[in-house]
């Protein structure tokens, strides 16, 4: 079985190549190639990603849940459901999976559910809330500049 998961993890990275491209649809042929081959968290993950950039956010969702049945602990596919969800304006219902991938044991980069937690508080007007999670993003990516960036336009709020 070494051999299918070597095999997996190359056409993953055949297929994420794709995705970089721009070149969905072959994206998207070559992650369910790897699937086939032997499933993994990240395939799934990021098979939805690519789904997701074509609309099909359901399925996306669908891929996401596959990944954490596969390994509960890689944090992105439960942002990557989070952030799903928000684009289908279901906030409420994104804000317990943005919680679950802040604290996966696995997951880079860290700073991302905190972000979207942060701009549904905004949406929200729950000014306080977006505040904490924007500073929780910049101190656990003290590099990233879009979250030092958002948590200064939060602070700029309070002025």
């Amino acid at each position: 079985m070494a051999g299918d998961r070597d095999r997996a993890i190359e056409l993953w990275q055949e297929a994420h190549a794709h995705q970089m491209r721009g070149d969905l649809d072959r994206a998207v042929e070559v992650y369910r190639l790897s699937l086939a081959e032997h499933p993994t968290a990240e395939a799934h993950t990021f098979l939805g990603w690519a789904l997701s950039f074509q609309g099909h956010l359901e399925e996306a969702i669908t891929e996401c849940e596959r990944a954490i049945d596969l390994d509960p602990d890689f944090g992105n596919p439960y942002n990557d459901i989070g952030v799903y969800l928000m684009q289908q304006g279901r906030l409420e219902d994104a804000i317990s999976w943005l919680e679950k991938a802040k604290v996966a044991p696995r997951y880079e980069p860290r700073q991302f559910p905190y972000m979207n937690l942060g701009r549904i508080y905004l949406k929200q007007e729950r000014w306080w809330d977006a505040l904490r999670e924007f500073e929780a993003a910049a101190r656990v990516a003290p590099r990233d500049r879009a979250a030092r960036r958002a948590l200064h336009e939060v602070r700029a709020r309070f002025n």
